[in-house]
């Protein structure tokens, strides 16, 4: 799954550790799923979806390969 999160990150001058703070995470979780080695729970895709005002598909970019969604 595809993300946006060091876009936003970057865009609202926050480091991968005031981040992390922000949502109760620790920066290697962060480092993870901004490389898209690691999806988030959904709370946790809520919660930083929150930090940036933004709903969780605005974040994070679910494409299946399938196409039937």
């Amino acid at each position: 799954m595809e993300n946006r999160l060091r876009e936003l990150r970057e865009r609202d001058s926050l480091t991968q550790e005031d981040l992390a703070a922000r949502v109760g995470v620790s920066r290697q979780t962060i480092i993870s799923l901004e490389r898209g080695r690691y999806n988030p729970s959904l709370l946790l895709a809520y919660k930083l979806a929150r930090v940036f005002g933004l709903r969780i598909e605005d974040v994070f970019i679910f494409e299946d390969g399938k196409g039937d969604e």
